[in-house]
């Protein structure tokens, strides 16, 4: 009886497998673009990286920065004159000519639907005053947003290189400028708006010259609820995209870089859907640390209320997490502080580390006033024995 027991109960794994929900990896060989980068859009977090810290060429991803920059430093009612230079500029061109006048704001439209070099160039002199200027802009907010691999040297991503590097970024830091571009600039909204626009008509100053561009970003067709996203193409970057989309509560942030060249043009759009959904089908939100975490006591010592004080926190912290992320929560508790302590004082730390790695530290506070025995206390006190 037991044999035939033992029997059913092996067939039962067989044919009905313990579902463990394991975490499906991603290869970096199943991607066809040399560098690679997924991120968590709520934080920066590295979700997948393929050579993520890699500097390369980004073509026109480079744009990204451009609009970022012309929306918080500019007015989009401005109205642009068309330089020399500018009109110069190779394809992809909308055409503009010298001495031509146009709303920043439509060209706006223009730089990011069909991305037009010479219009990204007008954009940059108008907001910079000239060229070397907003260039100097645009490597300031890189630094500013912590992107300490990426160095840009023109406003549309046209391959360029100075005694001091190419022009470059990395597939992580270029979905960080993504990220900032969606979720913290002031200028969010317009720029997603302008990302998720099918179409635009427009004319130049005096209405001689009507153009209608359209966005050349396919992706919008082939996920739901892509929230922007930038194409690129040199002969040095290969074809490059950088996307930002929304899965409930979740934003996913993917970047390929060197996705191909000529004849393999798909390649990109393969890839993020890839990146994407390997986020969603193994990331979800899990809360690390919420209040009911109880930090405990400490002891005070001198203090005139008490030996002890209740120690609370103020912040809980919920993370995508996979299954094979390892949360480790680090708190050295304090055996004892001195007199005096108040109500919210910082009493202690408690760090919080992913996978080896320190994700975020939070603040331990203290839930009452515990003062200091001094001179005038003890004589009350001895008074008080007497009296």
């Amino acid at each position: 009886m037991k044999k035939i027991m033992c029997f059913i109960l092996v067939m039962c794994i067989i044919l009905y497998p313990i579902n463990c929900h394991a975490m499906e990896e991603l290869k970096d060989n199943e991607l066809y673009a040399l560098s690679a980068a997924l991120i968590d859009g709520s934080n920066g977090r590295l979700l997948y990286g393929k050579n993520q810290d890699e500097q390369r060429a980004m073509a026109s991803t480079t744009k990204i920065m451009t609009l970022i920059l012309a929306l918080e430093y500019g007015n989009t009612e401005d109205i642009i004159t068309v330089s020399s230079y500018a009109s110069k500029m190779p394809d992809v061109q909308l055409g503009i000519k010298q001495g031509e006048q146009y709303k920043l704001d439509d060209l706006l439209y223009s730089m990011m639907l069909e991305s037009h070099n010479d219009v990204a160039v007008a954009i940059a002199e108008h907001i910079g005053g000239d060229i070397e200027s907003f260039i100097n802009m645009m490597n300031k907010k890189a630094a500013e947003l912590g992107l300490t691999n990426t160095y840009f040297l023109t406003p549309n991503g046209l391959d360029e290189e100075d005694e001091n590097g190419k022009h470059s970024s990395t597939a992580y830091e270029m979905s960080l400028l993504m990220k900032y571009c969606v979720m913290d600039s002031p200028a969010k909204d317009r720029f997603i708006s302008i990302c998720q626009t099918r179409q635009h008509t427009f004319s130049d100053y005096t209405n001689s010259r009507v153009f209608t561009v359209s966005n050349k970003n396919a992706f919008l067709d082939m996920m739901d609820n892509v929230i922007a996203g930038k194409t690129g193409f040199t002969a040095d970057a290969g074809y490059c995209y950088v996307c930002a989309i929304k899965d409930g509560d979740k934003v996913f942030i993917a970047t390929v870089l060197g996705c191909g060249w000529p004849g393999n043009k798909g390649y990109k759009w393969k890839d993020t859907r890839k990146l994407i959904e390997y986020g969603k089908e193994n990331y979800d939100y899990k809360k690390i640390i919420d209040f009911t975490y109880d930090p405990g006591w400490i002891n005070v010592k001198d203090g005139i209320e008490g030996s002890e004080s209740k120690l609370y926190i103020k912040e809980e912290v919920e993370l995508l997490l996979s299954e094979n992320d390892v949360v480790d929560i680090k708190y050295n508790r304090l055996e004892y502080t001195d007199a005096p302590i108040y109500m919210n004082d910082i009493i202690n730390k408690i760090d919080i580390y992913i996978n080896n790695e320190l994700y975020t530290t939070i603040n331990v506070y203290a839930a009452e006033t515990i003062n200091k025995i001094d001179y005038k206390y003890c004589l009350k006190y001895i008074f008080s024995l007497f009296f």
